[in-house]
């Protein structure tokens, strides 16, 4: 799904998939705040959470996820290509092993999204591998059309968005996402303009609650495609060197920290007495001490290590061989 970045000397290839690590990063980082209080039970009573926590995190954040997974997917199958002539086998194995892991994490994070992945992956995804990018397009905005209408949560809008990632992976989308500066600055402001008109239907009633569920989705949609591009833009920018440095390294290994930070919240989330409570701040400040640790660590880690340890875990299980996950020069 990723690809190595080295110093000073990277290509635009390079840089280009650690826009995208940087991004899923982000992404990772605001999902802790909503997975902390889900899995708690702090959120029987949405409207018990703070204005600003519904307003700009809870159901920004899993869009970009779902998007990027199945991006990760699209840039996966073309690298199984060119190593097999039968690069689905690999690709099979790889949500199989990605619904165990699934199940696992249900058991401590009942609602996880890696299990509804691999199902997704294996019902919708492998069998559209087989259409073209425009074809993909098109079956993406009907799935995404039908999962808002449906509304089923944020589930509903998943196989739409995965095989919408999947199919800018086809046609080229990492690529040319150096080119796109444009590109983003129009999609940034589509959203936020769709955005604000959903929001303004949600407040004002109009409709009645079905309708209010549909525009609410459309509102979580649109936020999180002008997160998205608003970041990617931001890499642009002087600041990009420094966004890429803290939230790349946090997106290569974003299965082990997705995982570990389940392990880590649970258990202190038990010890601080957060089960049930309505003590948001506490849980805010308890997934940002969860970040900052991730955060030091991932970049140490890739110092000496080409993958996360569940990154490693799962290429071997994909490409079903041992793979060496220390670096060359540690090797030597």
């Amino acid at each position: 799904m990723t690809a190595s970045t080295t110093g000073t000397g990277a290509t635009p290839t390079t840089r280009r998939i650690e826009a995208l690590d940087a991004l899923r990063g982000f992404a990772l980082c605001g999902i802790i705040f909503i997975n902390i209080p889900q899995t708690m039970h702090m959120m029987a009573d949405l409207s018990r959470a703070p204005e600003g926590v519904r307003l700009f995190v809870l159901g920004r954040f899993y869009p970009i996820f779902y998007l990027l997974f199945g991006l990760g997917f699209g840039l996966f199958l073309r690298s199984a290509a060119r190593r097999s002539d039968s690069p689905r086998v690999p690709m099979l194995r790889r949500l199989l092993a990605l619904g165990v892991l699934g199940a696992l994490h249900h058991l401590l994070q009942p609602g996880e999204v890696l299990l509804p992945f691999a199902i997704t992956g294996l019902v919708v995804l492998l069998p559209l591998s087989y259409a073209p990018a425009r074809v993909n397009l098109v079956a993406a905005a009907v799935l995404t059309v039908a999962g808002v209408l449906v509304a089923v949560g944020g589930f509903g809008v998943l196989p739409g968005l995965f095989v919408l990632g999947f199919a800018l992976a086809q046609g080229g989308f990492a690529e040319r996402l150096p080119q796109l500066a444009r590109g983003l600055a129009v999609a940034l402001a589509g959203c936020a303009v769709l955005a604000a008109l959903a929001y303004v239907v949600v407040v004002s009633g109009t409709g009645g609650e079905l309708v209010g569920r549909w525009f609410g989705l459309v509102f979580s949609m649109s936020m999180a495609g002008a997160y998205a591009s608003a970041f990617l833009l931001l890499l642009r920018t002087s600041l990009g060197h420094a966004l890429a440095a803290v939230f790349a390294p946090l997106g290569r290994l974003a299965l082990t920290n997705y995982l570990t930070a389940t392990v880590a919240f649970v258990t202190a989330g038990a010890a601080l007495g957060l089960r049930g409570s309505d003590r948001w701040g506490t849980a805010a400040l308890l997934g940002a001490a969860i970040l900052v640790a991730q955060a030091i660590w991932s970049p140490l880690w890739l110092r000496r290590f080409n993958y996360g340890p569940l990154e490693w875990l799962w290429r071997m299980v994909t490409y079903w061989r041992r793979i060496p996950i220390r670096r060359e020069a540690d090797a030597r």
